[in-house]
């Protein structure tokens, strides 16, 4: 189910090589990215950002440039893009951004994302910020129906591959994915009924744009508030039906901060106060049960602030803190009737991992036609971590089973 990195990796480089010997950093940028020889880190944050969360903004103000940043806002995923714009503003100078300025791309401006001042201003730009609402009023007004990038996203691709740093939350972090970007859709309606190319303004269809986003992030399918609102199968199931072999579910108020992306020197690190989901779905097997979609051998791993992931390797690094658990004597809990519920199938697995008297739990959707059940499996090559006795707060390899039943 895989799909090759290589060419993307080469295509990465061939890029960067020809921005850094023909296009040359504006004055306002060079002080902050020359010390950059590769594409900038890219900031995938699941959305619900907290204003006080001083380690995202401040990592993100600190690869901007600190002090010296200048960072451009874009907010055109928003229905109300000047007052987005402006909160997110105020937030990045609060944490030492020496200027953050609205890029006024909007969908309500037909030709913005191709006005000559306003790639400019993004051209002046050491690093970027995409805010969130609906991740296809990015691709509207900043790609070309042909598919290629407008004049603004022209200018934020040169600077990033030169070094700027490129944050998005919500569907600001959407808009970052590769090819089949999400659209739209529940878990429960994506699983039973599949995906669907297009964009559709009815959350009953799992909805996915084969072109994708501005591709900065190859490497899995990616989605956001995937915790607090049940998006594993929905993700798990567009994965399946577009040949994806992963995926990077990013919980709220968290980060995925991703350096030297589409290389091969790609890693990636958690920071922020949820965590990210890794699919795996190179073994997996999808087939039908009782007349519905199924799929059976998803790898799940679950990661929190400090853990790190090679995407190469397919490798999880622990954070110093973490350490191993030593499951309770205990079973798991009452199976969830509602399991994409939010955070529903996330605590699930959580309190599996530390039940040392259960290898497997099940919970079931709350919908009835059909019902789905989703299985949680602990085997040999499934780990639990935990901090400071705090029980398991993450866990790598948790089988994962969807079947109607």
């Amino acid at each position: 189910m895989g799909r090759p990195r290589k060419f993307l990796s080469l295509l990465t480089a061939l890029v960067v090589a020809v921005t850094a010997a023909t296009v040359p950093s504006s004055p306002a940028t060079a002080g902050a990215v020359a010390q950059t020889t590769g594409p900038g880190a890219v900031l995938l944050i699941g959305g619900a950002l907290a204003d006080d969360n001083s380690a995202v903004y401040g990592e993100f103000v600190r690869r901007a440039g600190g002090a010296g940043a200048r960072i451009g806002v874009l907010s055109a995923s928003s229905a109300v893009p000047h007052s987005s714009a402006n909160a997110v503003v105020k937030v990045l100078e609060r944490y030492g951004a020496d200027e953050a300025t609205w890029i006024p791309v909007t969908t309500k401006k037909d030709g913005s994302g191709d006005d000559p001042s306003y790639a400019a201003l993004a051209a002046s730009m050491t690093g970027f910020f995409f805010t969130g609402g609906d991740q296809f009023r990015y691709v509207q007004s900043m790609i070309h129906s042909d598919g290629s990038d407008g004049a603004v996203l022209h200018a934020i691709r040169e600077r990033f591959l030169a070094g700027a740093p490129v944050a998005g939350t919500s569907a600001g972090m959407q808009i970052l994915a590769g090819t089949d970007m999400i659209t739209g859709g529940l878990s429960y309606h994506g699983v039973r009924d599949g995906s669907r190319a297009g964009y559709y303004d009815d959350d009953q269809i799992l909805g996915y744009w084969p072109a994708g986003g501005f591709g900065l992030v190859g490497s899995g399918l990616v989605d956001t508030h995937f915790d607090a609102r049940g998006r594993t199968g929905r993700s798990i199931r567009l994965a399946a039906d577009t040949g994806h072999d992963r995926v990077y579910g990013v919980g709220e108020d968290t980060a995925l901060i991703v350096t030297g992306a589409g290389t091969a020197d790609e890693s990636a690190r958690i920071v922020g106060t949820n965590g990210v989901s890794i699919l795996d779905l190179r073994a997996a097997q999808v087939g039908q049960t009782g007349g519905y979609w199924s799929i059976s051998r998803v790898r799940w791993s679950y990661l929190t602030d400090g853990d790190t992931y090679d995407p190469d390797r397919w490798q999880v690094g622990k954070s110093v803190a973490s350490t191993p658990v030593v499951p309770a004597a205990r079973a798991a809990a009452t199976p969830t009737a509602d399991v994409f519920g939010s955070y529903a199938l996330r605590d699930a697995a959580l309190d599996l991992a530390g039940a040392g008297v259960s290898t497997s739990t099940t919970g079931t959707t709350a919908q009835t036609a059909p019902r789905f059940v989703v299985g949680l499996t602990k085997d040999a090559a499934f780990t639990a971590y935990g901090v400071a006795g705090a029980g398991a707060t993450s866990f790598t390899d948790l089988a994962l089973s969807i079947q109607a039943g």
